[in-house]
């Protein structure tokens, strides 16, 4: 039994620019770590690749609610035999939280094309989802760019590796240079996963909208 994929982060924006960063799909190609481009191919319709593996998708949104937060329904696939993802679906909701914010939220799951390997892609696919949560909540709450953010995690990245390299030249045990690399504080302008809830807490943000059943597959 798979496990959804559910990740929730909060953006100091407004919702109208959360919507616009979230909803063009060249916005949407920028931050998000899991495409390298999304093109609109028709209304409701685009087509996205990843390291040249291409997929179709087809997506729906709601964006005047009584309750003043929006949702999107989503469904994707590929046929191309690299995509560790035959066919999925999932949704996104934006929540007010009455304080100016918004609840931005995910919960997706999808068929593996190779079961065997989805025991390393789906924590990956995870993890990923999360970073680039937190990379889109910079962009919309601060401006940095995503470009710059990716730079900003790059330099971080780097700045954990080289003191742990030199401890094992200086044969100090693996586990204290590893517990150095996990310790040290994520800056707060680096994309970080961590900052992202991973457990919906509540069965409503787990729940998918209505719409995502009437939802047509890409094709």
């Amino acid at each position: 039994m798979y496990r959804r994929i559910y990740v929730e982060t909060r953006i100091d924006a407004p919702m109208a620019r959360i919507w616009h960063l979230t909803q063009v799909p060249s916005n949407h190609a920028r931050w998000d770590l899991r495409f390298g481009s999304i093109v609109a191919t028709a209304p409701g319709r685009f087509r996205y690749s990843t390291f040249g593996v291409h997929g179709l998708g087809a997506h729906a949104g709601t964006r005047e609610r009584a309750d003043g937060g929006a949702t999107s329904s989503l469904r994707f696939a590929s046929s191309h035999r690299l995509s560790p993802i035959a066919q999925g679906s999932g949704y996104w909701r934006y929540v007010p939280t009455g304080e100016g914010g918004v609840r931005f939220l995910t919960g997706y799951d999808y068929e593996p094309r190779y079961r065997g390997l989805d025991r390393l892609v789906r924590p990956l696919m995870g993890w990923a989802t999360a970073w680039s949560f937190d990379r889109l909540r910079l962009w919309a709450q601060t401006g940095q760019s995503p470009r710059l953010s990716l730079v900003f995690a790059l330099l971080d990245v780097t700045a954990r590796v080289m003191p742990v390299l030199l401890l094992a030249a200086w044969s100090v045990p693996a586990a204290a240079a590893v517990a150095l690399l996990a310790l040290r504080p994520v800056p707060s302008r680096v994309p970080s996963a961590r900052r992202c809830l991973r457990t919906p807490p509540d069965r409503a943000s787990a729940s998918a909208p209505r719409q995502s059943a009437q939802l047509e597959a890409p094709r």
